[in-house]
């Protein structure tokens, strides 16, 4: 499978939007080029397709400007984060999760939603999957994918011969793993 979405993803930005997708990293983290890389580096953890899929969301979210800083400058803080410090984890992770659920429906795969976090109250758990159920239903149903998530989404699809992956029904909280 990551050899579809490897392929799927350069064919469509790697010349395009000077952009490799590349694995076998330590930690997830995007690169933009500059003086020793003339290329725009994404990069996913080991050979998960779940990672790929999340840094390719991550990626097409992004808007030009974030795409001139290291991992689109966000912020990170490790596992073991504040009841504050996971909230605000969680709302920026809202989209990428839905579009990461998105594509793994495209591509066959189970998606599971991920607080990124251990020692999270679980009761957030349930608002935070609500929010990304939400998120989906919205760009299924508005259509209103941003430009490049939609191109990925339909050239995986297409790659994967799934009809319909912005059907609404696959995007429920009874189908969240």
């Amino acid at each position: 499978m990551l050899e579809i979405i490897t392929t799927v993803f350069d064919q469509e930005f790697g010349q395009h939007c000077n952009t490799a997708l590349l694995g076998g990293a330590a930690e997830p983290v995007y690169l933009p080029a500059d003086a020793g890389n003339s290329r725009n580096r994404l990069f996913f953890r080991e050979d998960y397709v779940a990672s790929a899929l999340h840094e390719i969301a991550h990626w097409c979210i992004a808007g030009a400007e974030r795409r001139k800083l290291e991992d689109f400058g966000y912020w990170y803080h490790p596992d073991g984060r504040s009841d504050e410090q996971q909230r605000i984890f969680e709302a920026a992770e809202v989209k990428p999760q839905a579009l990461e659920w998105m594509f793994s429906i495209a591509c066959g795969q189970q998606f599971r939603l991920s607080q990124d976090n251990l020692k999270a109250d679980s009761s957030m758990d349930k608002n935070f999957a609500q929010a990304v159920v939400r998120q989906a239903l919205v760009w299924c149903e508005e259509g209103a994918l941003p430009s490049r998530a939609q191109q990925f989404l339909s050239r995986l699809a297409e790659s994967c011969n799934v009809a319909k992956a912005t059907d609404p029904a696959h995007y429920q909280l009874t189908n969240l793993a």
